[in-house]
């Protein structure tokens, strides 16, 4: 039995939801968005709460069963409130701007990287060294912040590199004489 899948999803004031068989549609003030649930994952909607429930006794059933509600849970907190994550950078002439759609990354490298800014995302330089991605699905938010920091690593001797705001680089001592 699910932990996670007996706890039904709460549906905050503003946010509409729209069941059809096991296409599950959100609307709110971050945005809109839609998601196809397993058919193994019965849904039900009764006043601000979504349950779910296991249509079968199975292993994949019950494995699909919390993670179908996490899915919902975390799309209903998407078009509620959004999701973000912020990066820094560090290293001496380390830089990002936003140019249109572009993010325009300086790393140290020969030439500037471009990075297109897919839709539905919206990326802020506050300054030259922090970004901010948010938008309403986390999954989309979390997959760009990783290319982002893809591009420089932070790197354990000097910690140069793009980083999340929340995370430890182990530093690593360097070479002794």
């Amino acid at each position: 039995m699910s932990r996670v899948g007996k706890n039904p999803v709460t549906v905050p004031e503003g946010t509409e939801i729209q069941i059809v068989d096991q296409l599950v549609s959100a609307k709110g003030k971050v945005g809109e968005l839609t998601v196809t649930l397993p058919r193994e994952v019965a849904i039900s909607q009764e006043g601000n709460l979504i349950w779910l429930k296991p249509r079968e006794d199975s292993k994949r059933a019950n494995a699909m069963w919390g993670t179908s509600q996490a899915i919902v849970s975390n799309l209903v907190a998407g078009v509620s409130q959004g999701y973000s994550k912020t990066l820094d950078i560090t290293g001496v002439g380390y830089r990002a701007s936003v140019q249109g759609k572009i993010l325009n990354l300086q790393l140290g490298f020969s030439h500037d990287i471009n990075y297109p800014i897919p839709d539905g995302i919206d990326i802020k330089c506050e300054s030259q060294t922090t970004i901010q991605v948010s938008g309403p699905n986390k999954q989309e938010v979390g997959q760009v912040a990783a290319e982002i920091r893809g591009f420089r690593k932070p790197e354990p001797y000097k910690g140069k590199g793009i980083r999340y705001r929340d995370e430890q680089i182990l530093r690593k001592e360097g070479k002794k004489k």
